[in-house]
């Protein structure tokens, strides 16, 4: 398997998670925002081999845990 680069899969994670944090209904951007997150999980899946986002994310933080990317160790957990 491809290893994705800690930077681009850590965006990816942090990005996905943003726009999955519970915020107010009704938002302007919902829709733009509900397809973008589509779009991030299809990409972290694709990303990490996996077909389902959240072991997605799952892999996603234990490949970040296991470089010796420094910014990479934030995310991990």
């Amino acid at each position: 398997m491809l290893m994705p680069h800690p930077a681009m899969l850590r965006r990816l994670v942090e990005e996905y998670q943003t726009l999955m944090t519970p915020e107010g209904d009704g938002e302007a951007g919902a829709g733009r925002d509900n397809l973008w997150a589509q779009d991030l999980a299809c990409a972290l899946c694709v990303s990490t081999g996996t077909r389902e986002v959240g072991r997605a994310v799952e892999t996603a933080r234990r490949l970040l845990a296991a470089s010796h990317d420094p910014e990479s160790s934030a995310i991990a957990g």
